[in-house]
């Protein structure tokens, strides 16, 4: 790997590692999730980066994919099971990590089954390791502490201003024969339940991602598309980022754009038995035949 690309890649590492740690030390009762998420996009820009996607906020039964809208109200409560899923970019070099925090309780079950079945995968992770043993042990840990791992959610490749491409890495066995690559970045990401293990779609949506380069109708919704193809690329967006930018005029917009298949909707992914959700995450950089972790 290019030195100065490993460099940007690490670099990108850094600077989620000290936004998460900084978010999660901001949560306790009353505070309000929009607060939180701006807090999240300040602490990232004075350290010299953008956000990889838009910071993901998920409460208790959502399990991920839950960002802020431009007049949320939300406010967390003690007990609150909080997933903060945070990213930096550096000119499209990327880092994806996440811890979770229960708001005015401290530590549990729930949070150390995914903490320590990261802690056992990242110790198989090497590069060109058996997918199919990390998910073992993801599996396992979680499964000794009589929760279930989520069947549908896991691990991924990262590239260049792509968040996920590549090789999937569940958090079940699978049987599978495939392989990590052998040079390059992954994230690890064990979900944990107290439901069954499988997340569903919610009707939530406030996270996007630019699918096709068709122009649309309106004449703002090309500013807006091209605002999009500039700033973000093939990044996730948050819907509030452009309303902050555009007015309230561009949700109409947006649901055009949707509408035309222009841009691309992730919903908010929600535990199907209603179970409390817990997750936590490292990005790996995989170069010379070693493993860094880059968000460690």
């Amino acid at each position: 790997m290019d030195k100065e690309e490993k460099k940007k890649w690490l670099d990108a590492g850094k600077v989620g590692k000290e936004v998460r740690e900084y978010a999660v030390s901001l949560v306790k009762p009353g505070l309000s999730l929009l607060d939180l998420a701006r807090e999240i996009e300040k602490k990232t820009a004075s350290l010299g980066a953008k956000p990889a996607f838009p910071p993901n906020l998920s409460i208790n039964q959502i399990a991920a994919h839950y960002t802020p809208k431009y007049n949320d109200q939300t406010i967390l409560q003690k007990g609150d099971v909080l997933k903060i899923d945070v990213g930096a970019s550096i000119d499209g070099f990327l880092s994806d990590t996440a811890a979770t925090v229960v708001a005015g309780e401290g530590d549990s079950d729930l949070l150390k089954a995914p903490r320590e079945a990261l802690e056992e995968a990242i110790k198989i992770a090497t590069p060109g390791a058996r997918i199919d043993d990390i998910s073992r042990a993801i599996e396992n840990k979680i499964r000794s502490y009589n929760l279930s791992p989520i069947v549908n959610l896991g691990g991924h490749g990262i590239s260049r201003y792509e968040v996920h491409e590549g090789e999937f890495i569940a958090n079940v066995t699978t049987n599978s024969s495939k392989l990590l690559r052998r040079e390059g970045v992954i994230a690890i990401e064990p979900f944990a339940t107290s439901g069954g293990g499988y997340v569903v779609d919610s009707p939530e949506v406030q996270i996007l991602m630019l699918e096709s380069g068709r122009q649309p109708r309106s004449s703002l919704g090309r500013q807006i598309l091209e605002h999009i193809s500039s700033e973000y690329k093939r990044l996730p967006f948050s819907k509030r980022w452009i309303i902050e930018k555009f007015g309230q005029i561009a949700e109409l917009e947006l649901r055009n754009l949707i509408r035309e298949g222009i841009l691309y909707e992730f919903n908010a992914l929600k535990e199907k038995d209603n179970g409390l959700v817990s997750q936590f995450e490292h990005t790996i950089l995989f170069d010379e035949g070693k493993a860094i972790v880059t968000t460690l």
